[in-house]
């Protein structure tokens, strides 16, 4: 039986922490910023965690 292979893309984006959380680069910083106001880009930044409702399929991408 062949292995489950990991998503290679997801595992570029998204990270498993220590307690088992996965978290991300907050979405909406990459283009149109000029129209967006600072404090909105500035709340943009840093990570967070991943939706409940995608958490079980974010896992399996990750082969966990």
């Amino acid at each position: 039986m062949p292995k489950m292979k990991s998503h290679t893309g997801m595992g570029k984006r998204a990270k498993v922490t220590g307690r088992g959380k996965i978290v991300t680069e907050q979405c909406g910083k990459r283009h149109r910023l000029e129209g967006k106001s600072s404090h909105v880009t500035r709340r943009m930044t840093g990570t967070v965690v991943v939706a409940k409702a995608d958490t079980r399929r974010v896992k399996k991408m990750l082969g966990r």
